[in-house]
């Protein structure tokens, strides 16, 4: 049994006492509950075709939209969704849009958001989706969430220029750092991408629970190994997509360990731009490598480099059959899903060596901060008109 799946057999009241009941579990359902997520989104589909038909049929510029773990989830979608539908979507933080939204908003334009939301209660993401359903007549809304109760589900069914999606609760990921919710509304995105052909992607969700379901076995094992070193700093890169990816494994690993282990996350071509200093002999270095020919190129590249300059302490590949590195996370189903899928799958690495640090520093997975600097939703602050 590999150490994961160790964790989530232990008794429950162990679970409770070590602060483990939540976040094993919840990252070892992954593969399972996309399969939840899939049929909801094939329930759905003629209702959000509907919906959407004059956003995709008139190409309106679609922003995604949330805050954290939920902007990365837009950043790991942009490039699949844009080829897809074949028009512009930018990932724009709810962070940035409540104080900034004059500069980001083009008055008279017609927009498509779609805000991303484990809780549907984010300070900046109910604030933004209630000024702009009062004051932006030209913006459609998609509110994907995993909470019934969240405040932008009832905002978008309240009002006829929205809609809202809400997953199973079984994805309503109760610890503090989001697993399951970041994969499985990351993956209601990517069947959106194919709202119009969705045979495409049922095989392409094979593929990927393939890949998943080996991360989650082989990946298990290295993530606790490579925790046990006790590295103080850590790097993750991607391109693409998969700097999404990137992003969303260094907060986990940031969130996890309540900021014991520092995590840089960069894309592959911008590592060398100034960030590459900050490397040093306790840094575990990841790199998320692509399957396109020409990015594929420049990933493994930049791991050569890597090993040549001995400036980290362990390499981490994934996704590559062949590279330098001292550890290369791979099966054959990663040669079979394109990049633009591929962030799902890979940020598990992230999560896992995430869990695995924290328990080594001896924290609490659950509530890995124990003086409250975060918590699972951001407590209300003021907001300004």
């Amino acid at each position: 049994m590999n150490p994961l799946s160790r964790l989530a057999a232990l008794p429950v009241a162990e679970k409770q006492d070590r602060g483990i009941l939540y976040t094993p579990a919840e990252i070892l359902q992954q593969p399972a509950t996309w399969q939840a997520t899939w049929c909801l989104f094939l329930e759905l589909r003629n209702e959000l075709a509907q919906f959407l038909r004059v956003a995709h049929d008139q190409r309106w510029t679609v922003l995604l939209i949330g805050a954290g773990t939920s902007d990365y989830i837009g950043r790991s979608l942009t490039g699949l969704l844009r080829q897809r539908w074949g028009t512009e979507v930018l990932a724009i933080p709810s962070t940035d849009l409540l104080a900034g939204r004059d500069e980001l908003i083009i008055d008279g334009k017609n927009y498509l958001w779609i805000s991303f939301s484990r809780s549907g209660d984010s300070p900046e993401g109910v604030a933004v989706l209630e000024q702009a359903l009062s004051s932006c007549p030209n913006v459609k809304h998609l509110v994907i969430s995993c909470n019934a109760k969240g405040r932008m589900v009832q905002l978008a069914r309240d009002s006829r220029d929205a809609i809202s999606v809400v997953l199973d609760d079984a994805v309503n990921d109760r610890s503090l750092a989001m697993t399951s919710s970041f994969t499985n509304m990351l993956l209601f995105g990517q069947a959106l991408a194919h709202l119009w052909e969705p045979a495409d992607y049922a095989a392409t969700l094979e593929r990927m629970t393939a890949a998943a379901e080996f991360l989650l076995e082989d990946g298990a094992r290295l993530a606790h190994e490579i925790a046990s070193q006790r590295n103080n700093l850590a790097c993750f890169v991607g391109a693409g997509n998969l700097a999404g990816a990137a992003k969303e494994s260094g907060l986990k690993l940031t969130e996890l360990t309540g900021g014991h282990i520092v995590a840089l996350s960069e894309t592959t071509l911008g590592l060398r731009h100034g960030p590459m200093s900050a490397l040093n002999h306790e840094t575990v270095f990841t790199a998320f490598v692509a399957g396109n020919e020409r990015q594929r190129r420049y990933d493994l590249d930049l791991l050569r480099e890597i090993r040549t300059k001995d400036v980290v302490r362990t390499i981490v590949s994934v996704g590559a059959q062949e590279s330098t590195a001292d550890h290369s996370l791979y099966c054959e189903a990663f040669e079979t899903i394109a990049d633009g899928y591929r962030p799902a799958v890979d940020v598990i690495f992230g999560q896992m060596l995430g869990l695995f640090s924290s328990i080594e520093l001896g924290l609490k997975p659950d509530a890995p901060s124990p003086a409250g600097v975060i918590s699972r939703v951001v407590p209300p602050f003021t907001i300004y008109p």
